[in-house]
C-alpha cells in the first residue's frame, strides 16, 4: 500500500445503532451492525448464557446496550463515527 492509497471507512447510522441497542441490544444486534463482531458475539452469550443464572447477566446486559445506545443518540454524527465506526470502541 503506497502513501497515496486512503480506505474507505462505510459511515454508520447513529440513529439506528442507538435503537438497535436500546431495543434489541442484549443480542449484541448494534455491535454486529457497527462491525464490532467480536462484542457482539460476547454480548449474545452474556445474554443467551445468562438465563442459566436466572436472568440476572442478560439483564445486566441489556441495560449495558441500553445506555450505549442512548450514548451513541447524544454524541454528534462526527465523533459517533469516528469513536465507533473508525476507532472501532467495543464498550461505552
Amino acid at each position: 500500500m503506497n502513501k497515496n492509497s486512503t480506505v474507505s471507512i462505510e459511515s454508520k447510522n447513529k440513529m439506528i445503532a442507538g435503537l438497535l441497542a436500546i431495543f434489541l441490544g442484549g443480542l449484541g444486534v448494534h455491535k454486529f451492525y457497527l462491525n464490532n463482531t467480536t462484542a457482539g458475539v460476547i454480548m449474545l452469550a452474556v445474554f443467551l448464557g445468562g438465563w442459566v443464572l436466572f436472568g440476572i447477566p442478560s439483564i445486566i446486559i441489556s441495560i449495558i446496550a441500553f445506555i450505549e445506545g442512548i450514548l451513541y443518540m447524544i454524541k454528534p454524527d462526527q465523533v459517533f463515527n469516528e469513536i465507533y465506526v473508525v476507532n472501532k470502541k467495543s464498550w461505552f
